[in-house]
């Protein structure tokens, strides 16, 4: 039973871009979905029983990089020497507290580590070795490079050497990917959280928007929570993540609509692919893109779970 009178909503992202049915087997698509699915679950258990948005986005975040068919943790990206870097952040709505790590190499769940930094506060985020070595001290689990490793990423970072040499174009599925969440808990809080691998064949120690607070992580009661997924340099050029927050809180613009404007402003005319999803106070939720489509779901205000991939399509659950 929920016990207040707000109704907890949860909802998340797998990446835009999403593969094309040719290149997934039937199995992998119906896995992914369950996956997405399963973190879903996991986040609302949380949020039913009255625990903090912030729990559930960790939780939720936590299932996808858990999982082999999304770009963060085990499968995530390769860089271009053939190594995992690892960005992710977190933050409370409530407190507007965050934690963030950047280009971990070691630490199997960085939501977790960027959870731990959030709650230490200072420092509020570390990268490389150091964020490393800070989740071990911490007692996180860490585990050898090879343990993030899957053939599909290994041959992405063979497909993207590829164009490099022939000066062709990758797809958005080919390049990147990442994962997040938003929720609002029974006590009215908000809380966002956003993982990845990067792009592949990335520059080493490469930093995307995933660790940067305001450009792919943002909450903040009374207004919304937003995690981003796309090209990362174009989110941090315009802090999308604050900037979808600030356009709600100054000009009163609908979650949808702040959203969505961004993406048409600073994206679709470039040709750069992007993509969010948003909850607001009143649970309100948002899932923008402007490519093929985008791995997203949520569990709304009524409790109805939704899974989706491409555009107008729903995922068959059972």
């Amino acid at each position: 039973m929920i016990p207040s009178a707000h109704r907890p909503v949860i909802a998340l992202h797998g990446g835009c871009g999403v593969m094309s049915r040719a290149l997934l087997s039937e199995d992998e698509w119906v896995a992914a979905c369950a996956d997405m699915r399963k973190a879903l679950e996991a986040g609302y258990a949380i949020l039913s029983a009255g625990g903090s948005a912030v729990a559930a986005v960790e939780a939720c975040v936590t299932v996808m990089e858990d999982s082999p068919h999304f770009n963060a943790g085990y499968g995530a990206a390769l860089n271009a020497s053939g190594q995992h870097e690892l960005d992710a952040s977190i933050m409370d709505g409530a407190t507007v507290q965050a934690g963030a790590v950047a280009g971990a190499q070691a630490v199997r769940n960085p939501v977790r580590l960027a959870r731990k930094l959030m709650e230490q506060s200072i420092p509020m985020m570390l990268a490389g070795p150091a964020a490393d070595a800070y989740a071990a001290d911490h007692g996180l689990e860490t585990v050898p490079q090879s343990y993030f490793t899957t053939p599909r990423r290994a041959e992405a970072l063979a497909t993207m050497r590829a164009h490099d040499r022939l000066g062709t174009f990758a797809s958005e599925s080919e390049k990147h990917g990442t994962v997040g969440a938003v929720a609002l808990d029974c006590d009215g809080n908000l809380a966002a959280a956003t993982s990845t691998g990067g792009f592949t064949n990335k520059a080493v120690g490469r930093v995307g928007d995933s660790a940067i607070i305001g450009a792919g992580t943002y909450a903040r009661n009374g207004v919304c929570a937003v995690s981003c997924t796309g090209q990362g340099e174009q989110f941090i050029r315009h802090v999308v993540a604050h900037e979808i927050a600030a356009r709600i809180r100054y000009e009163d613009r609908p979650l949808a609509d702040a959203a969505r404007a961004i993406l048409a402003e600073a994206f679709t005319p470039h040709g750069i692919g992007g993509g969010v999803i948003a909850i607001d106070q009143r649970g309100t939720i948002s899932a923008e893109f402007n490519t093929e489509g985008m791995f997203r779901g949520w569990i709304d205000a009524d409790g109805v779970l939704f899974v989706a991939t491409h555009r107008d399509s729903e995922c068959t659950l059972g």
